[in-house]
């Protein structure tokens, strides 16, 4: 277990987070990207409650490290008593928030009647955030999108949003396109429905006082400037995960800390020892190295390196020596 060390009123108010995504930030990618910011928010990938209630080895879903604080935790499910059940777990671990999904449109979630889906079923939504809330006493967020086919327009979002908060739903993550639950995959449900930033504006004007969040094509540090400027945060999803090192200012240029040169070399080196303790507890190289690769770009002979870390860490035998060897080839390039 993990002290929670951080204040309820600090946890409504983070200014940038990297969005949950599945198959991308699991605890690997965050000890990296802690590297780059202390101070954003850091999700889970998405553990579902019924998963938590009859896994043999919660240890295995639940744990993380220390360095990670901040970090929230994603909840999919919709049955108000296993999710419950599953906050309590959360903050008995010691994470310091909890997120329920509601935007992710994949036909495995929606079997599960879960995630998006639940856009269309906004009392049971509302039941699962009561008894959550009252099971633990960490802030409770949704991520949800704009709405779900036909459900889409104005008036029901504001509605949807309203049961939440009521229920006690302390921020909103707001996915600024609606979702198609038939005829578009996961991945076309993060494109071909526009962004339509102006229907989120709408509804922060209409509840200035809801902590509202926005999530969708936000790709820059300057994006999240000017998203700051009329949202309460800014959510970072794929662009954080692929090109890990464009984000190296986000502690300086958004929350005003002393300047910090990050450079690639560094940030490798930093999180050699959490690689080495996690090859001594039977881990392997590749789980970090593969999250490593995509700090490797736009730089002269960045190809060659990552072919190289590519092909050596996926070796199960491999240790943290070809590591120290690509962080000193780039210290020696100057990056």
């Amino acid at each position: 277990m993990i002290s929670n060390s951080f204040k309820k009123n600090e946890l409504t108010s983070y200014r940038v987070s990297i969005a949950p995504m599945m198959d991308c930030t699991d605890r690997h990618f965050r000890v990296l990207m802690r590297q780059i910011t202390k101070k954003s928010l850091l999700y889970t990938e998405m553990i579902v409650a019924q998963a938590l209630h009859y896994s043999k080895n919660r240890n295995k879903l639940l744990d993380f490290d220390e360095i990670e604080h901040p970090i929230s935790i994603q909840l999919g499910g919709d049955n108000p008593n296993l999710l419950a059940e599953a906050a309590q777990m959360a903050e008995d671990w010691g994470y310091d928030e909890i997120n329920l999904n509601i935007g992710c449109p994949s036909p495995k979630v929606k079997s599960g009647n879960f995630g998006a889906c639940l856009m269309g079923k906004p009392k049971i939504v509302a039941k699962c955030i009561e008894k959550m809330k009252k099971s633990c006493n960490i802030p409770i967020t949704i991520k949800q999108r704009l709405g779900i086919d036909n459900l889409d327009s104005d008036d029901y979002l504001m509605q949807f949003v309203d049961h939440c908060s009521i229920a006690g739903a302390d921020r909103f993550i707001i996915h600024a396109r609606k979702a198609w639950l038939n005829g578009l995959n996961p991945k076309e449900n993060r494109t071909i429905p526009p962004l339509q930033y102006e229907r989120v504006k709408k509804l922060k004007k209409n509840r200035p006082e809801l902590i509202i969040e926005l999530n969708g094509g936000i790709n820059t540090i300057n994006d999240c400037i000017k998203t700051l400027k009329v949202f309460d945060g800014a959510m970072v999803g794929r662009a954080a995960y692929s090109h890990p090192f464009i984000w190296t200012q986000i502690d300086s240029k958004i929350y005003g800390q002393p300047e910090e040169y990050l450079s690639r070399s560094k940030i490798i080196k930093k999180v050699i020892p959490f690689v080495q303790k996690n090859i001594e507890n039977d881990g392997r190289l590749w789980q970090m190295s593969k999250h490593i690769i995509n700090l490797i770009e736009n730089i002269p002979n960045a190809k060659i390196m990552r072919q190289e870390l590519s092909e050596k860490c996926q070796n199960q035998k491999a240790d943290v020596s070809i590591l120290k060897k690509i962080a000193q080839q780039l210290e020696d390039a100057g990056q």
